[in-house]
C-alpha cells in the first residue's frame, strides 16, 4: 500500500475519534451543570434530627402511625458501646406495649437491689447493708432495672423502622431552619451530607430536635437556651469484664473510700461490668491527664483490699455533670419542639437519661399524629411543653441531691433519697398537672389509683372472648387511639344506661362520631405502616369501631351470665376488648381492675376512664345508671372531654 493510502485513511479516521472526544467532554459538562443544580427538597410531615433513643423512638411511633417522617443524623452508623444502659420498670412496660420488649428481657441484666460499701481510715472496706430496689409499694409489673445497652434499644428501633420502609438518612448534619413563605408554609431544614458538605433541604411540617446536649435545633429557637449549672467534680466510666474478688458486682452497687471517692457498679450484660469512678483531685489538675489508665488506678485504690482487674475494656469515658433544663421546649407556633438531652441533661447515676429523653418522645409523637391529620387543636401541642418541662425540672431536683449523695458516700442519706423519690425514678411517679388533656373534676369522685395525668395501673384481667387472662394495660396494641373503657358490675343491670350511651355517641350531632369519621377517611388516605408480625398481631379488631377510640368495657359478671349478643352493636364491634373482672389473685396488688382503679364502684353506678394514647389517665367520670338519662349525659360528658383539644378538620 502505497504513503498516499495510508495518509488518506488516517484523514478518514480522524473525524470519529475528534467527534468521541467532543461527545465525552460534553457529557462531562453536563454532569458538572447537573450536580451545581440545587437538589429537590425532600418533603416530609415531621423532621426528626438525631438518631439516638430520643429520635428514634419518635420516629418509630411515627411509622407505626402513618406519619411521613424524615431522620436526619450526623454520625455515620449508630451507637457501637457505652452510653446508657439501664430501663426503668415504666420503660420497659413501653417497650411492651410497643410488643418490642421481648429481645430486651432475653439479653438484659436484671437488678433487683442495691448494696452500700464504705471504707475510711478507722475501717476497711465493708458492706453497710442492701436495700430491693423496687419495694412492693411501687405497683409495677417489672420490679427492676434492665441493663442493656443503648446500640441495642437503637437497633430495635432501627429494625422496626426497616421493617416499614423507613431509613435514617445518615451522614447528614442539621445546619438551620426557616418557615417558608407563610407562617402556616412548611418549614425549611437546611442540612449538610456526607465529607463534602453538599447542601440538602428538607420541607417539613414539623421539626423534632433529638440531637443531644449541644443541640443545634435548640439553638435555632428563640429564648430556648438552656439554665442550670455543672458541677466541678469529673467522673470516668469503664465498661469491661473483670477479674475480680469483690462479691457484689452483681448487684446495683455504691462503694464509698472517704480517701478516694466513690464508685458506683452496675452489671452488665455480656458478663460485663460498668464502674462510674469519681476521680478527685485538684482544680489545676489537667482532665486530659484523667485518662484510662489513672481511672482504672482510681478504681483500684477504691475497691482496696479486694482485688479488681480487667480481662478487657469495650468503653471509657468521662463526664463532668451538668444539671441543665432548655427554657422552653418549643417555639412560639408549636412547630420545633426539642426531646431527650436536647431538652434536659444531668447525671447518668440514677439511670434516667435515656429513660426520660424515650418518654418524652412517646409524649410527642401521638400528638404530632394527630396534628398532622388535622385533629388536634392547638392545646393538644402546647401540652408537650407544659408535662414534659415538668418532669424534667422534677427529674433535675432529684438528681441533684442523688449525685451529691452518690458522691458524699452517705448511705442512710442516699437510701432515704431513693425511697422518697423511687416512684419517679421507676418511671410511675412521672405526673402530670391538669391540662386541657388531664381533666381533673371534683365530681369524678376519683379514689382509686387510676388519676388523671398519672399512668394507667396495671390490672389482671379476663378477655372474654378467648378466656385469656391478660395485663389490661398492655392487651390493646398502641394505634395512636384513645381508649375509653367502661365499667360496670352488672352489664345486664347497666342494659339501659349502655343503650342510650352508644344511641348517643352514634348521633349526628356527636363529637365523639364525626371524630371517628374524620379519623377514618385520614387514615384511609395515609394508613399506619404495616409490619409482617401485624399478621399476628391483628391491629384491626382495635379500630373495627374507629380509628381514634378504642372501646373497652369491664365487667365481673361470670362469663356464663353473659354473651356477646347481649351488648350493643358497639360493644359487640369491640369484642376483642370486653373483659371480666374475675381474677384478683394473679393482679400484682391481689386486687380486683375495678377497685384499683376506681377505689369502690357502687352496685349501680358506671365509671368510664379516658386513656391517652401513650397510657396517661385523661379523665374519670361516674354515673348512676338507674336515672335515665345518665347514658346520655355520659356521652355529653366525653364531648365534653375531647373537645378541649380535638377538631373536626374542616373537608
Amino acid at each position: 500500500m502505497s504513503p498516499a493510502v495510508l495518509e488518506k485513511g488516517s484523514e478518514e479516521a480522524a473525524p470519529p475519534a475528534a467527534e468521541e472526544r467532543k461527545e465525552e467532554k460534553d457529557c462531562v459538562d453536563r454532569l458538572t451543570m447537573l450536580r451545581s443544580l440545587p437538589e429537590a427538597p425532600v418533603e416530609c410531615q415531621v423532621c426528626v434530627v438525631g438518631a439516638g433513643p430520643a429520635g428514634l423512638m419518635l420516629a418509630c411511633n411515627l411509622g407505626r402511625f402513618g406519619v411521613k417522617v424524615e431522620v436526619v443524623d450526623d454520625r455515620a452508623d449508630q451507637t457501637p458501646v457505652g452510653r446508657a444502659d439501664g430501663l426503668q420498670p415504666k420503660t420497659i412496660e413501653t417497650f411492651r406495649q410497643m410488643r418490642l420488649a421481648d429481645t430486651l428481657l432475653q439479653r438484659g441484666v436484671r437488678v433487683y437491689d442495691i448494696a452500700f460499701w464504705r471504707s475510711t481510715a478507722e475501717e476497711a472496706l465493708h458492706r453497710l447493708g442492701r436495700e430491693v430496689h423496687y419495694p412492693p409499694i411501687i405497683d409495677v409489673l417489672d420490679p427492676y432495672i434492665l441493663l442493656v445497652h443503648q446500640g441495642m434499644v437503637e437497633s430495635l428501633f432501627i429494625e422496626d423502622l426497616k421493617k416499614r420502609g423507613v431509613e435514617i438518612r445518615r451522614n447528614t448534619a442539621f445546619d438551620s431552619y426557616s418557615v417558608c413563605d407563610s407562617e402556616d408554609g412548611p418549614l425549611q431544614i437546611n442540612c449538610r451530607t456526607n465529607v463534602t458538605q453538599d447542601p440538602k433541604t428538607l420541607l417539613t411540617q414539623y421539626l423534632v430536635g433529638c440531637d443531644g446536649a449541644h443541640s443545634k435545633v435548640r439553638k435555632c429557637i428563640p429564648d430556648a437556651r438552656p439554665l442550670g449549672l455543672s458541677q466541678a467534680s469529673v467522673w470516668g466510666v469503664l465498661d469491661g469484664e473483670l477479674d475480680t474478688d469483690f462479691p457484689d458486682i452483681w448487684s446495683k452497687t455504691l462503694v464509698f473510700s472517704q480517701e478516694h471517692g466513690s464508685i458506683l457498679i452496675i452489671p452488665r450484660e455480656r458478663n460485663m461490668t460498668r464502674f462510674y469512678i469519681e476521680l478527685k483531685s485538684s482544680s489545676k489538675a489537667d482532665r486530659n491527664q484523667l485518662g484510662q489508665e489513672f481511672v482504672m488506678q482510681r478504681a483500684k485504690d477504691i475497691m482496696a483490699p479486694f482485688r479488681v482487674g480487667w480481662k478487657y475494656i469495650e468503653w471509657f469515658g468521662r463526664y463532668q455533670i451538668g444539671q441543665r433544663v432548655a427554657g422552653r421546649f418549643c417555639d412560639d407556633r408549636t412547630r420545633a419542639f426539642l426531646a431527650g438531652d436536647a431538652s434536659h441533661t444531668h447525671s447518668p447515676k440514677a439511670a434516667q437519661g435515656m429513660n426520660t429523653s424515650m418518654h418524652d418522645a412517646w409524649n410527642i409523637g401521638w400528638k404530632l399524629n394527630l396534628a398532622v391529620r388535622g385533629l388536634a387543636k392547638p392545646a393538644l401541642l402546647q401540652s408537650y411543653d407544659e408535662e414534659r418541662r415538668k418532669i424534667a425540672l422534677d427529674l433535675l431536683n432529684f438528681d441533684y441531691e442523688h449525685a451529691n449523695q452518690i458522691a458524699g458516700g452517705d448511705a442512710v442519706a442516699l437510701a432515704e433519697n431513693f425511697k422518697t423519690n423511687v416512684r419517679f425514678i421507676s418511671g410511675i411517679g412521672a405526673e402530670y398537672g391538669k391540662n386541657a388533656i388531664n381533666m381533673l373534676e371534683p365530681q369524678a369522685w376519683v379514689m382509686g389509683d387510676a388519676k388523671p395525668g398519672c399512668l394507667l395501673p396495671p390490672a389482671k384481667v379476663t378477655r372474654y372472648l378467648d378466656s385469656n387472662p391478660v395485663d389490661i394495660q398492655l392487651d390493646i396494641p398502641m394505634l395512636g387511639q384513645f381508649r375509653i373503657y367502661l365499667l360496670m358490675w352488672d352489664v345486664h343491670q347497666s342494659q339501659i344506661f349502655l343503650e342510650t350511651f352508644c344511641d348517643a355517641i352514634r348521633a349526628p350531632d356527636s363529637l365523639v362520631r364525626r371524630l371517628s369519621v374524620a379519623a377514618n377517611i385520614s387514615y384511609a388516605k395515609q394508613p399506619r405502616l404495616p409490619a409482617p408480625e401485624d399478621i399476628y398481631l391483628r391491629p384491626e379488631r382495635y379500630t373495627a369501631v374507629s380509628h381514634l377510640f378504642t372501646f373497652g368495657l369491664i365487667t365481673t359478671m361470670p362469663k356464663s351470665e353473659i354473651e356477646i349478643k347481649d351488648l350493643p352493636a358497639l360493644f359487640q364491634d369491640s369484642r376483642w376488648t370486653f373483659y371480666l373482672d374475675d381474677i384478683p389473685e394473679q393482679d400484682t396488688r391481689g386486687m380486683l381492675c375495678t377497685n384499683k382503679w376506681l377505689g369502690s364502684l357502687g352496685p349501680g353506678e358506671v365509671a368510664i376512664v379516658n386513656v391517652r394514647p401513650d397510657g396517661y389517665v385523661g379523665s374519670i367520670g361516674r354515673w348512676d345508671s338507674s336515672v335515665d338519662d345518665a347514658g346520655e349525659e355520659a356521652a355529653k360528658w366525653l364531648d365534653t372531654y375531647y373537645d378541649r383539644f380535638l377538631q373536626v378538620p374542616e373537608v
